[in-house]
């Protein structure tokens, strides 16, 4: 879905197991990765997804996203490649609702002034 320059983007969430609140998320534009999951596996994976990051939570669904380490990456997947780790969480993860995640400005911004994080609590596109 795309508003005016933004699209409105998904997230890909995968848990090791049901009863872990740990969560790995890999933001997706919606109609590319719902392709790549029917089968498009051709389709080329910097289309499917907004970008190579993996974020991590162990508070579930709520609260804070950061940016997973190399070495949570390494223990859960077997490798810490981003586009390894991509496809596994693409390939066994669920399509969650990503309300409130919005691209179109998100390559203008400057990773040094902050950690690699996305709020997740609920507040919608407006704050």
């Amino acid at each position: 879905m795309t508003k005016g320059n933004q699209r409105t983007l998904t997230k890909v969430v995968y848990k090791p197991s049901t009863q872990s609140t740990e969560e790995y998320t890999v933001i997706v534009n919606h109609e590319e990765y719902q392709k790549y999951k029917e089968g498009g596996y051709s389709i080329p994976l910097v289309e499917v997804v907004d970008s190579f990051d993996v974020f991590f939570s162990n508070q579930g669904a709520q609260g804070i996203l950061g940016k997973a380490s190399n070495q949570q990456l390494e223990n859960e997947f077997g490798s810490h490649k981003d586009i390894d780790v991509v496809e596994q969480i693409l390939k066994k993860g669920v399509l969650q609702s990503g309300e409130g995640i919005r691209s179109g400005n998100s390559g203008t911004l400057n990773a040094s002034l902050g950690s690699q994080s996305i709020d997740t609590r609920g507040k919608g596109p407006r704050g």
